[in-house]
């Protein structure tokens, strides 16, 4: 697939997670399969995710958290999209988050979380019908 198909994709590690093997994986799936991606790094504060979500153009933001503070970084990069008056970019979750923590990451309003184990086909339909409805938007 072209990446004029696909979109820009964003991926970001927020917080002090040191861990990016799962989202190096993710980026090159996404890159694989025609996105543009964008990787922060890791270590990043929801401020520069947002602000780089912002400034590459992007339609779909992903987030990696192996720390265990999902429920606050998570919505903490919801929030500072929406300062950024970019609230309109779905955010795709994913790491070792428990399944308890899912629902109300998801009525925070991320759009979907992803755990250990899940078929990369399923992640990259996720981000496909995610970045095609935010172009659509536009």
């Amino acid at each position: 697939m072209s990446t004029q198909q696909c979109g820009r994709v964003l991926i970001g590690k927020p917080g002090l997670d040191g861990h990016d093997r799962g989202a190096k994986f993710i980026a090159r799936a996404l890159r694989d399969e025609g996105f543009e991606v964008i990787y922060t790094g890791i270590r990043r504060t929801p401020e520069e995710i947002a602000a780089a979500a912002v400034q590459e153009d992007v339609d779909v933001v992903g987030l990696s958290l192996l720390s265990g503070a999902h429920n606050e970084l998570f919505p903490a990069v919801l929030d500072e999209l929406k300062k950024a008056e970019a609230g309109d970019i779905p955010v795709i979750g994913g790491g070792v988050i428990p399944a308890e923590d899912i629902p109300g990451l998801k009525e925070k309003g991320v759009r979907e979380v992803f755990t250990p184990g899940t078929p990369v086909k399923d992640i990259l339909a996720v981000f496909h019908a995610a970045a095609n409805e935010h172009r659509k938007k536009r």
